[in-house]
């Protein structure tokens, strides 16, 4: 099996993407509530009937889990952020993609266009940093033959390179050929295309056509971010375009597994099951008037957590800090309940968003190459937990694969890994999460325990292969 794939871990929380969401035909004169999310809640203790893979050697099967360097974090459900606002309505190819894309821009992307100051006596901090972000946020419509959803997404240059999510482009794995329109904060209006799409990190870049005067959205270093720091989420969720909501970062080296969104049966890259399969995906996208979409595998992401509101919508959005620079993109939700419909399928104060530094990076070589890199560890690896009278969390190694990463590092069965590159690692899908959020062929440092001793080592990544 590989590194990522965590098949021993059937109790892990679920996970829906917090993207786009599904709109209904002007009909109807409302967006639908989201309604990604996985069906059910459980709350059980690690088990490993199966050794979890390498989160180096493959992306993971499906065992969504959310957790913080520790043992993982289980909720009742996780939504994928940008759950898209409408998804799939279910009335008809061409009367779905007509209803998106020839209705004026208000009724697709609802709320003002600006900062609106009544009392500027009275401006706050919050103020001043949405003044400063929202030019750079844009709302993004998606439409399928059968299929319609919207989410956001951030300027990155002023040749009109958008970041966002996979899951956002493909309408969940649902769209190979998607047709897309973005709303700028002050209501323009451009078609755009995807330049490429990367599902092990749910990020994608699309690029307007012919734009003009773009204010590109400024990086901050996710490596400095403190537990407590200022948190404000700009994007569209629900449909409501230009929302503003704030809070902390807190908590950071989180690592959750989402669904995947990765398009098997039309051609899009599919992450590596490994040798052990992937196994059940409690992941559903269950999109109004779909039906709910089984996922294939899911996919284990580092991500920073916020209790700033997010809901479906918010996917591919903005999540700054008190100066209005990115700390991360808006991908995913935690739900009370076992199902996205009705009440529960809102903020319950447990956002997640992929850092900034990640982000940076494989935009950058999505715009340069089409696509980007993951690293490899060539190992596959299971919960510490999981293994009888262990003493110390973190990912043990099963087995090295002969000539891979982990093995000309000299790491052995039963090491177990608690650090890479200075984040702490207490489970299989920690160390897959941020494996795969390094570059093919980058260096990296691991802290391993192996007879109540703990060592270092320095190991080069593998590429993954998708």
């Amino acid at each position: 099996m590989n590194d990522d794939n965590n098949p021993g871990q059937p109790s892990n929380p679920e996970a829906a993407y917090v993207g786009p969401t599904p709109t209904t035909p002007p009909a109807h004169g409302h967006h639908i509530p989201p309604t990604f999310g996985s069906p059910q809640a459980t709350w059980q203790p690690p088990q490993a009937p199966h050794l979890p893979q390498d989160p180096a050697s493959a992306p993971q099967s499906a065992q969504p889990g959310a957790k913080r360097g520790g043992a993982p974090v289980k909720v009742a459900g996780l939504i994928l952020a940008a759950a898209l606002v409408g998804g799939t309505a279910g009335f008809g190819g061409s009367m779905i993609g007509d209803a998106v894309l020839d209705r004026p821009a208000s009724q697709s992307a609802v709320g003002p266009q600006s900062v609106t100051v009544n009392n500027p006596g009275s401006v706050n901090e919050t103020t001043a940093i949405a003044s400063e972000v929202l030019p750079s946020v844009v709302t993004i419509e998606v439409a399928g033959s059968n299929e319609s959803g919207s989410g956001s997404g951030v300027v990155l240059d002023k040749e009109g390179h958008v970041l966002t999510n996979t899951h956002v482009v493909t309408l969940g794995g649902a769209v190979a050929d998607p047709t897309i329109r973005v709303t700028t904060a002050d209501g323009r209006i451009y078609e755009a295309s995807v330049v490429g799409t990367d599902p092990i990190y749910d990020l994608a870049v699309i690029k307007l056509k012919d734009p003009k005067d773009l204010t590109p959205i400024e990086f901050a270093d996710s490596a400095k971010l403190n537990v407590g720091d200022t948190a404000v989420a700009v994007g569209a969720p629900l449909g409501l375009s230009n929302s503003v909501t704030t809070g902390i970062v807190s908590a950071l080296n989180r690592s959750i597994q989402v669904a995947s969104s990765a398009l098997p049966d039309n051609g899009a890259p599919q992450p590596d099951q490994g040798e052990g399969g992937s196994g059940s995906n409690p992941f559903q996208f269950d999109i109004p008037g779909m039906g709910s979409q089984q996922a294939k595998q899911s996919i284990s992401i580092a991500v920073v957590q916020t209790d700033a509101a997010i809901n479906p919508g918010n996917s591919g959005g903005a999540l700054v800090d008190s100066k209005g620079r990115l700390i991360g993109v808006n991908v995913a939700i935690a739900t009370a309940g076992g199902s996205s419909s009705g009440g529960e399928a809102g903020s319950i104060g447990l956002g997640f968003a992929i850092p900034s530094n990640i982000a940076q990076r494989v935009a950058d070589e999505i715009i340069q190459d089409g696509t980007a890199t993951h690293g490899l560890l060539g190992a596959t690896v299971r919960d510490a937990s999981s293994v009888q009278n262990a003493t110390v969390a973190g990912a043990v190694i099963d087995t090295p694969t002969s000539g891979g990463a982990a093995a000309k590092a000299g790491l052995k069965r039963g090491d177990i890994v608690t650090e890479f590159n200075g984040v702490p690692i207490t489970s299989a899908s920690d160390l897959t999460a941020q494996v795969r959020a390094a570059a093919a062929g980058s260096d990296a440092e691991l802290s391993y325990v192996r007879g109540g001793k703990t060592y270092t080592a320095e190991v080069t990544l593998g590429e993954l292969q998708l």
